[in-house]
Formats: C-alpha cells, structure tokens, sequence
C-alpha cells in the first residue's frame, strides 16, 4: 500500500505513477469483483487513472490515493452501465448498485482475524476457470493480477508478444461470452483443482519481480511483495498442503538475497559473487523451516523441490561450499516430474558447478537451439560464462552479445555490457 507519509513528499505525478505501479491490480481486481465484467474494469480504471492525472495536481493529492480511485472508477463503471443497454444487461444479474467505498482491511489484520476477503486471490482463481484455455489462464492472470505489460507476460512465459496477446484476447472474449465469474469456487474441490495454477502464476509474478524483464532497476519490489503476500495467503489456506507452503519457502528464500543482489551503481550481482553477510537472516530461517515441514509431506511437488534447491543455496555460508551434486540430483527430480527446457538448462549449470565447464557447456549447446531458449537472455549469459571458463573467448563474446540483443531491463543491460567489454579485450588479447 502506498502509505500517506510517502505520497505528501512526492510530486502528484510521482504519486500517481507509484499507486499504478503498486496498486493497479488492487484497484481492477476490485472492480471486476463488483461488476463481474473484466473489460468495463479495465476501461473504468484506466479512466479513474486519467482523471487523476487532471486533478491531483491542480487539487492536491488525496490522504487515500486508492480509495479516492475506487470510487471515481465505480462512478466511471456505473454511468457506463446505464448508458449501455447491452452492459446493463450483462450485469443485470450482479444487482449493480451505488454505496460507499470500504478499505480494504490490512494484510496483518485480515491475517490474525482468519478473515481473508483478497479480490486478488479471487482473480487469480477464477482465472483458472475450467472454461477458459490451459494455454490461456496464466497469461490472463499475469496480465491483470500482476499488472505485468503484455512485454513482461510474455517474457515470462517465453512466448512471441503476438503469440500472448492473442491468448489474453481470447481468453477475455471467452470470460464475456460465457459469463465467467472471476471468484473463488465454492467447491472445494474445484478451488483444489486450480491451484497448481495458481501458485504459478505466483510463482512468475515474483519472479518478474526478482528479475524485472525490463525497467532500470534488476528487483520490482512491489512485485516479490504482492507475491509473497499471496502466498502467504493461499498458504493460511492451505496450511496441510505441501505446494503452497514449498512456494512461500521458495519465495522467501529467494527474496533473502535481495539486499545483496545489486551493486551500488544498480546492476545485478550473479549469485557466485554476493556477499552472503547481507542476506535477510530472518527470511532465511523462516524459509527453511517452512521448506523443511513442506519436504517431509506427501504431496510434495515441484515447488517444494525448488524450495529445496534454494534452501541448498542458502545453507551454504560461501559460494564454494554449495552441494552442487545434490542440487543436480534435485533438478532430476524436477525433470522427472516433466519437461522443462529452463529446467535443462539450470541442470546444465549446476553439472558444470558440480563438474567439469565442458560438461556444462555440452549440455548447454545441446538445448542451443530450443525456441524458448534462444529468445532467453539467461541462456546465453550462462553460455558466455561457461566459454570464459574454458577460454572460449570468441564464443563468449558471440554469446554475451546476443544476450545484450535479448534483454529490456537497463540495469541487466549494464551488467552484460560490463562483461561483453570484459569479454572483447580478453579475446582480442589487449592487455
């Protein structure tokens, strides 16, 4: 939440950008809640977003920037139903009605009170609707809980931007025609059903956020927050099931690293060179406990697995000292479990961590020409690492270039040019 002492020191624009970026979703997820109608919420908040735009600088901004929001929305929604015969139909059966704008109640409260009204949550699951395409339900859940650009989604999920945004506007055209309702099920049957789909459309919001695909900074942090927020809470859920409680460790174990993770210029800092007395102790035990119970329970996944592979990573007190063998054994277990080439290629990291770097960059060329791999930076940053350690200059610098092609992110940028730069002189041989 953007709090009141923060927004009275920014500009109204400064303002207004940061309640986009931090509560965008917060807002839609509530307006798709009252009206059911995932396009009358977008335009509705996308309006409310302009109109303060006009006025909060002329006026001041207000002490609850999202409520002030909510409520021009709601009136913005609401004169568009009576001015549309065919919308006012749609939403005939919602009873559509004026009343007061309500705070949402505080994460920490909601949580010790066991009362958990999250109009994200709600979002997220009914974007697992079963009428909705498989192919379909992510993408929609990362364009519009986690507020990620169609760029960004796609990004993620490895896909041709135009590949993504004919998934969001099928699956858009698919929730009006059938009238889907983006709520949670009362079956608890059906809320089970969809949540292996929900943790990862968790799961990728955080990691946009760990490492934002663009932008200039390497860490969104309102994004790993609203991440773990959410699984803090489908964990309060769920508190017997092993996935959701793996994706918090994961989450939490991963999110430690944060205050090592970039140098003071800004630009990440790989694993292998952070300096570990900066990790958050407190998130690191709470994540190995959590990951710990999650390990021994029968349902345990795929997430727990990831969870474990981190709680490797943090148990070790130098880069060095890192069981890479078994975080290899670990990434099996994962392939075991299906087909992921990022899967491939982390196991090809970690066998040459273990091993030897031409075990490692076997393995690597061989997932060389993957579509999903080829248009990932992450590929062909490992490649160029593995080249430099086997004096493979050219091919370092061949590497390095196209992962300097591939990403959108400044900061990232800065970090591979650092190392193309460093890469080009080696290979030219000046000194």
């Amino acid at each position: 939440m953007v709090d009141r002492a923060a927004h009275e020191q920014l500009p109204a624009d400064d303002v207004l950008a940061r309640v986009h970026r931090e509560e965008h979703s917060r807002l839609l997820a509530t307006l798709v809640r009252r009206f059911g109608d995932l396009d009358l919420a977008e335009d509705a908040a996308q309006e409310a977003m302009e109109s303060a735009l006009r006025s909060w600088p002329e006026q001041g901004v207000p002490q609850r920037p999202l409520a002030w929001l909510t409520t021009v929305a709601k009136r913005v929604a609401l004169d568009r139903v009576r001015r549309d015969a065919t919308v006012a139909r749609r939403l005939a059966q919602l009873h559509v009605r004026e009343g007061p704008v309500a705070a949402p109640p505080a994460d920490e409260e909601a949580l010790a009170a066991e009362d958990l009204p999250d109009d994200r949550l709600a979002m997220l699951m009914g974007c697992c609707h079963p009428a909705i395409a498989p192919a379909d339900r992510i993408a929609l859940m990362l364009r519009f809980v986690a507020s990620l650009s169609t760029a960004e989604v796609a990004q993620s999920l490895l896909l041709p931007v135009p590949t993504l945004q004919a998934r969001i506007t099928r699956a858009k055209k698919r929730i009006t025609a059938t009238a889907i309702p983006l709520t949670v099920p009362a079956d608890p049957a059906e809320r089970d059903r969809r949540l292996p789909l929900v943790l990862t459309a968790i799961s990728l919001i955080f990691t946009e956020g760990y490492a934002a695909t663009s932008g200039d900074t390497p860490i969104r942090r309102e994004l790993t927050a609203e991440a773990i927020r959410l699984a803090r809470i489908t964990h309060h859920l769920l508190p017997s099931t092993a996935e959701p409680q793996g994706l918090l460790a994961l989450l939490l174990l991963t999110d430690a690293r944060s205050p090592a993770r970039e140098d003071s210029d800004g630009v990440p800092v790989p694993l292998e060179d952070q300096d570990r007395s900066r990790w958050d102790r407190l998130l690191l035990q709470e994540g190995l406990a959590l990951v710990q119970e999650a390990a021994g329970r029968k349902d345990a996944g795929r997430l727990t697995i990831q969870a474990t592979i981190a709680a490797v990573h943090a148990e070790a007190d130098r880069f060095e000292e890192t069981d890479w063998e078994q975080i290899v054994v670990l990434y099996d277990l994962l392939l075991a479990r299906g087909e992921d080439p990022v899967v491939r290629m982390n196991r090809a990291i970690a066998v040459g961590r273990a091993r030897e770097p031409t075990d490692a960059l076997a393995l690597l060329e061989q997932l060389a020409e993957h579509p999903e791999l080829a248009r990932h930076h992450p590929f062909h940053i490992a490649h160029a690492l593995f080249c430099e350690k086997v004096e493979r200059f050219d091919d370092a610098v061949a590497a390095w270039r196209r992962a300097l092609e591939l990403v959108d992110n400044s900061a990232e940028r800065r970090f591979i040019e650092r190392r193309l730069d460093a890469a080009t002189t080696t290979a030219s041989g000046d000194p």
